[in-house]
């Protein structure tokens, strides 16, 4: 990879893995004539210019921003993870480079198809939120009004047009509808995804489109009286999944490439590092933030907290060789980004989100436990639900660091997420079905939405919402020492067996 700056060219070392290009961290920052540090413990690299430091973890999303004229840092999030190398950190370029711009004061752009880095005399690109110095009051921002304003389509067909779009980790495709659609499923066979439309009618020129990324032609097929859409792809996908936005009714596509398989474990030299050794035990909210209120007016976080540390107990006292790692252990407001950021630091192999669910109306007949995957959400109640849990970053000194998890951006995490989902699945199938063994609360089963708190977590990962406080049943066993006790038995017991399974899919692996 070639670096130029003044009309010098400098080459930096880089690799390229799932389609994305890493860099050399220590020698981009030696290339710009800055410093660097390595703490070889920590894995963490701090490049050093002269009005901001970078620093840097190794296998971690976050980057720290320090303003080096008053100390401030700023949290940034990038969707996915760095990689390690000896004494250095290998950063995604094309993830990278604004951030490199702003540490170093001058616009760094980043040509990856000629895999070229050009220094210009350009100010910084503006990142919203940066520089912000910690510490200040926050007023939580007025809830911006929905355009209400319906849009008219002039289309007879139901669904009208078709936006194929080409993602750094995948492929969108977005089907624009003017109605629900109920009859539709999709499958891939022989490199071919078909999507089956019933009782749909379908405008035929969306063969016609353009196809981009993993798509390499699109037809449109009359079956049975029902439409048939087939994608081509090309070589390189790994999955998909199908889903409808709750919004405009649009059926979304998206088609992972093979970046995000489940990685090929090295287990001559890797297998310490994959063993099942670190469980981490997210309380949800705390301090300032006092989530749900119950009937009684019990708290989330006080429910939360008692059920982690019940739980965290009884891990030590059960699995010796798996070490807890808490979130927060006490009545403190932890944000959201720095619980991924804890759980990655301890190289966690298991992150557990702890809630309660609530309603606007209390008391309420509705209750029951819930355990969620990080997905896109397929039901208002889903939706609304992670809106609540999400709507703590306005506690935060800097909620613009969070990117809205609409649909169209959902690819880039839910992807990254990918390679761990066949785990994340796994321990929640379990918990679903050990819950009712156990507690007093029924399961309302397993779903799925979109969790900030999820999204900083590079491992499996679940968000339990463990009963509702608006239910005067649910509130009375959540608040209970006895209630709390059963329910982390309930997900004690689910962790045992997972760990079983866990270690027996990976000693098949080396064998």
């Amino acid at each position: 990879m070639s670096l130029n700056i003044n009309d010098r060219t400098e080459h930096i070392s880089y690799l390229t893995r799932g389609g994305i290009s890493y860099a050399s961290a220590k020698e981009i920052s030696l290339a710009l004539g800055g410093n660097y540090y390595y703490n070889n413990e920590a894995a963490k690299i701090e490049l050093k210019f002269s009005s901001y430091n970078l620093k840097i973890t190794a296998r971690n999303q976050f980057f720290v921003l320090i303003n080096k004229s008053d100390n401030s840092q700023q949290v940034i999030q990038i969707p996915i993870s760095t990689l390690s190398a000896k004494d250095d950190v290998l950063i995604p370029m094309i993830y990278s480079t604004k951030l490199l711009s702003i540490a170093y004061g001058k616009e760094i752009s980043y040509d990856d198809n000629r895999k070229h880095i050009q220094v210009t005399e350009k100010s910084p690109p503006v990142i919203a939120g940066l520089p912000v110095k910690e510490d200040k009051p926050v007023t939580p921002p007025p809830a911006k009004p929905k355009d209400k304003t319906p849009v008219v389509i002039d289309s007879k067909f139901d669904v009208y047009d078709m936006l194929i779009d080409e993602k750094t980790n995948g492929t969108m495709i977005r089907l624009k509808s003017q109605k629900k659609l109920k009859g539709y499923r999709s499958s891939i066979k022989n490199n071919t995804l078909f999507l089956f439309l019933t009782g749909t009618t379908v405008d035929p020129n969306l063969a016609s489109i353009k196809p981009t990324g993993l798509v390499k032609k699109v037809t449109r097929k009359n079956v049975a009286g029902n439409i048939q859409l087939e994608f081509d792809l090309k070589d390189g996908f790994a999955s998909h999944e199908t889903f409808q936005d709750i919004e405009s009714n649009d059926i979304l596509i998206s088609i992972q490439n093979k970046m995000f398989e489940t990685p090929v474990i090295d287990f001559t030299s890797k297998k310490e590092e994959w063993k099942f050794d670190v469980v981490v035990i997210d309380a949800g909210h705390g301090g300032k933030d006092p989530g749900a209120i119950g009937v009684t007016g019990v708290r989330e976080k006080d429910v939360n907290l008692g059920i982690a540390l019940k739980l965290g107990r009884l891990i030590e006292q059960k699995l010796p060789d798996v070490k807890v790692v808490y979130t927060r252990n006490d009545d403190t407001f932890v944000e959201l980004y720095k619980r991924g950021k804890i759980a990655n630091e301890a190289k966690g192999k298991l992150f557990i989100s702890i809630h309660c669910n609530a309603l606007k109306k209390k008391p309420s007949d509705t209750r029951g436990f819930e355990v969620y995957l990080l997905r896109p959400g397929r039901t208002k109640e889903a939706i609304q639900i992670a809106e609540f849990e999400n709507s703590v970053i306005h506690f935060e000194d800097n909620p613009d660091r969070y990117q809205a998890l609409t649909d169209e951006n959902f690819i880039l995490v839910s992807m990254a997420h990918s390679s761990y989902m066949r785990y994340s699945e796994k321990f929640s199938d379990i918990l679903n079905q050990t819950w009712t063994k156990h507690t007093k609360i029924p399961s309302r089963g397993i779903k799925q939405a979109g969790f900030y708190v999820l999204v900083g977590a590079s491992m499996p990962s679940v968000l339990v919402e463990a009963g509702f406080l608006t239910n005067r049943e649910d509130e009375a066993y959540l608040k209970s020492s006895n209630g709390q006790q059963e329910i982390a038995i309930a997900i004690l017991n689910s962790i045992i067996t997972y760990k079983d399974y866990y270690d027996k899919t990976f000693e098949e692996a080396a064998n």
